[in-house]
């Protein structure tokens, strides 16, 4: 029985000889993530983290997109359930935390739309590899809710406050062209060159000084962890704040109506 078993919400590959191992996101509706592998998605870190066969890991998602985001089934749930919404807030915390504390190396491949908590991992990712066609949306206030996850941590840092007060308040797409062009990626390639690119990219890291990656690694992530640790925490409590709230249901209800929400 492989460690992995553990989480059925998730689909586990590897880890191969070099010892990358890929977490793939396969679920219906552009692998949109449900209440369960929300669950599964923020603790795994920590097994990858323990696993001594894994030297890299690689995050992409199935088909024709990278993640859909949460499920609106999920986000109905935490409008109106305290429990779904108090558990779902720390493992929102665990899932941000867990990937900045794992020690291996991560690299995303990202493609078609990426949303929610998909996004949040393929943005913190050490290394995130985008399509040029890529569609990158933090969509929290056109549901009706603060940004919170990851959002605070790393945009301002990454491509600059102008830029991270623009994209998240008006939650306009990104391509990856643009989110490369101002820093919030790493590296922007053909659609057909992403998989094939952070592959490169991984087995690079898990065969490179495993100590003084995972060390480099761990000094970096002192700017998300000292710098905007207290930042973080009150944007997920304002964001969780705003799920009990009344815009997160117009929000929610114009969304399966398709059309513009009226707050």
């Amino acid at each position: 029985m492989s460690r992995y078993d553990n989480y059925p919400n998730l689909r586990v590959e590897g880890p191969d000889e070099a010892g990358v191992i890929e977490l793939v996101l396969d679920a219906p509706h552009l692998n949109a993530v449900s209440e369960d592998a929300h669950a599964d998605l923020a603790v795994i870190w920590r097994e990858f983290d323990a696993d001594p066969a894994v030297k890299a890991i690689i995050l992409r998602g199935e088909g024709r997109g990278f993640s859909a985001g949460g499920s609106f089934d999920l986000v109905e749930k935490l409008s109106n359930d305290y429990d779904t919404r108090t558990r779902t807030m720390r493992e929102a915390r665990d899932l941000v935390y867990n990937i900045i504390d794992c020690s291996k190396p991560i690299v995303s491949a990202i493609h078609g739309p990426a949303v929610g908590a998909g996004l949040v991992a393929g943005v913190l990712a050490d290394v995130s590899v985008v399509s040029r066609t890529a569609k990158i949306i933090d969509g929290h206030t056109r549901l009706g809710v603060a940004a919170g996850d990851h959002a605070a941590v790393c945009w301002p840092l990454l491509c600059g406050m102008a830029k991270a007060k623009y994209y998240l308040m008006t939650c306009r797409p990104l391509s990856g062209e643009e989110a490369e062009r101002i820093g919030l990626v790493s590296l922007c390639v053909d659609e057909a060159d992403v998989l094939s690119t952070a592959r490169e990219v991984a087995l690079e890291l898990a065969t490179g000084a495993p100590n003084a990656i995972r060390w480099t690694k761990q000094s970096l992530n002192n700017w998300y962890r000292q710098v905007a640790g207290a930042i973080f925490d009150s944007s997920l409590a304002l964001e969780f704040y705003g799920f009990g709230g009344p815009e997160v249901r117009e929000g929610l209800a114009s969304h399966r109506e398709g059309r513009k929400p009226r707050f």
